[in-house]
């Protein structure tokens, strides 16, 4: 998933320089989507360990 990811990271940039029209626009929602998506999905694999310390 992170390759793809990276591929709609890439495909969003180039269309930011091209002006954001028809695919490439659909591509610059879906790399935003996937940004937020791995920032709660780091944030949460941050968080769980402080949550769940061991009782040693």
């Amino acid at each position: 998933m992170l390759r793809w990811s990276l591929g709609f990271l890439v495909l969003a940039l180039l269309s930011a320089i091209l002006g954001f029209g028809g695919i490439a626009g659909a591509a610059a929602g879906i790399a935003q989507i996937l940004f937020f998506v791995f920032i709660a999905l780091v944030l949460l694999s941050f968080v769980l360990p402080v949550i769940k310390k061991p009782n040693a």
